[in-house]
């Protein structure tokens, strides 16, 4: 042993006796291990790997933080409209509020909903036509995905989603809507110190500025029990009490135009209450009884309760849950469409949905030998714009291929046009509103859009085109040359409304619908068309091969 290490254990057994060594030894290394457990504590965070973020807030009594982990897919026709992929999480607390009692010293910020934001506006790869006819709202204070639960007896939790097309809330516990005040509150009974309140358009077109404005704007405030409720700046306590949940979403907006009517309402609507088979009661604002009467039997379907048109009940309704918004394709450019990644629907459910609705026979096109008859084509007249000229030349070329012909404008109601629909082969339309109705065609039937001149190309393909072939329906279209518009006529040849589309399309909106969506009929050239018309009538044949 070296005299260094006898000095110290010399000294070490002069001061302390060996159970007073061994007790010191023992304490040494309860104090390390205290010591390690110490670090790693506070260094715990930064040990994650960096992709998940994860967000604590201490809080009182049975206050529980759901985490709600969305995986954000890439979306977009280029760089400009791909999202940030990866995990992301965020509590359900508006990104703006700070009211939140809470003894952590240090937490994580909320996902912003900035950074999610397809900019429209900023695109410069879309046609230049259609960047006038999309506009970008203000942010909300919603964060993009947002959730809070307490676990009492009752749950109470609070859910809310933020995407390009749509932003819903999902409210659970003790809710309270009154309508004159447009104000729905929900009590979370130990989480917040003072309430929390945002605001939201309950209509599935957000970004759209002209038909948000035309959407009423509600109040969500979460307060912290009932007691506050019944402090509120009108009489919240409850008159009516409802045992099922309800849904609160507007007809303003564009509704009464066919297309909107299905993408922006019918479709969100469909993949929002669906789960809820029938036991659930719907809450309208923006009342419009011609378009509740237009789809009284889908209403139906989705809800065994009359609606209420909550913008004049000045009496609470009280529920267990409500929705407030409804879903939508997260992705901005998509209309007609599901997204079975993020609905436990499709658009195969959706289209099943309408045929038990409105009793429709055909679930597909006949083929093989259950083909006993002419295929039949549906030719959708329009009587005022974008209308055909020459109808009955283009029902004769088709009668000669082959097709049994029907001629009908969508103008006699849902559930008959429905019918006439679904009893044909093809659907041929010149791009509007009206082909919207190719929902009811059966399976592997074929939808045939006629484009006018003005650079319909991006608009009909999104519109229609892409939608068709997510309803496996087959797609065909005939862009018609100039001389067959009857914008050559009233122009001339060399003006610019028939020579550069684009230039007009430069002056807005306004100036490009009145003069390629308003002041435009075809006359289709039937020397030039029938060949398509033969293209169809082949793909169906070879069907039934």
């Amino acid at each position: 042993m070296k005299e260094k290490d006898l000095l110290y254990h010399t000294i070490l057994a002069r001061s302390f006796s060996k159970n007073e060594q061994k007790r010191l030894g023992y304490g040494a290394f309860i104090a390390s291990l205290f010591f390690v457990f110490t670090l790693c504590t506070i260094f715990k965070s930064y040990l994650n790997p960096l992709p998940t973020m994860e967000t604590q807030l201490s809080v009182d009594t049975g206050l529980r933080i759901l985490r709600v982990t969305e995986t954000h897919k890439s979306q977009a026709f280029n760089s400009n409209y791909t999202t940030t992929s990866g995990a992301s999480e965020s509590l359900i607390i508006p990104t703006t509020q700070n009211n939140i009692t809470s003894n952590a010293t240090n937490t994580q910020s909320l996902t912003s909903s900035e950074d999610d934001k397809l900019s429209v506006c900023n695109d410069t790869s879309l046609p230049k036509n259609y960047l006038d006819l999309f506009n970008c709202t203000t942010p909300t204070s919603i964060s993009n995905e947002q959730s809070v639960s307490d676990g009492n007896k009752m749950e109470e939790t609070v859910k809310c989603k933020k995407q390009s097309r749509t932003e819903i809330c999902e409210l659970n516990g003790d809710v309270r809507v009154h309508g004159k005040s447009a104000t729905i509150l929900a009590a979370i009974t130990s989480a917040f110190s003072g309430n929390s309140t945002w605001q939201m358009r309950p209509y599935a077109r957000k970004g759209d500025l002209v038909a948000m404005n035309r959407v009423r704007e509600w109040t969500v405030k979460l307060t912290q029990n009932a007691d506050h409720l019944e402090n509120a700046n009108f009489s919240s306590r409850c008159v009516r009490n409802h045992s099922v949940p309800a849904i609160v979403f507007s007809l303003g907006g564009y509704t009464m135009n066919n297309f909107h009517d299905f993408t922006d309402v019918v479709v969100p609507l469909f993949t929002t209450a669906r789960r809820f088979n029938g036991e659930v009661r719907f809450l309208v604002t923006n009342k419009n009884q011609p378009w509740i009467n237009k789809f009284k039997e889908i209403l139906r379907s989705l809800s065994n309760y009359e609606l209420i048109y909550i913008d004049g009940e000045d009496e609470t309704h009280c529920f267990t849950t409500v929705v407030v918004g409804l879903n939508r394709h997260p992705e901005y450019f998509k209309e007609l469409t599901i997204d079975p990644s993020h609905s436990e629907y499709s658009m195969s459910d959706f289209r099943r949905f309408l045929r038990d609705t409105y009793s429709l026979r055909n679930a597909a096109v006949s083929t093989g030998e259950s083909l006993r008859r002419r295929p039949r084509i549906l030719i959708i007249s329009r009587a005022r714009s974008r209308a055909f000229t020459n109808t009955d030349e283009i029902a004769n070329a088709a009668g000669e291929i082959g097709f049994e012909v029907v001629v009908a404008e969508a103008n006699t109601g849902v559930a008959s046009f429905a019918e006439t629909v679904n009893s044909c082969d093809v659907m041929l339309g010149v791009h509007g509103a009206g082909l919207t109705n190719m929902v009811f065609l059966p399976e592997n039937a074929v939808v045939f859009q006629i484009l006018p001149i003005g650079g319909f190309e991006w608009l009909a393909e999104t519109d229609f085109g892409r939608p068709a072939k997510g309803m496996n329906l087959t797609y065909l279209e005939y862009k018609i040359e100039a001389e067959e518009s009857s914008l050559v006529r009233q122009y001339g040849r060399d003006h610019e409304v028939v020579r550069d589309p684009s230039a007009v399309a430069k002056r807005g909106w306004t100036a490009f619908k009145s003069a390629y969506l308003v002041g435009q009929n075809v006359t289709v050239d039937i020397n030039r068309f029938k060949p398509v018309l033969a293209k169809a009538f082949e793909l169906l044949q070879r069907q039934s091969v």
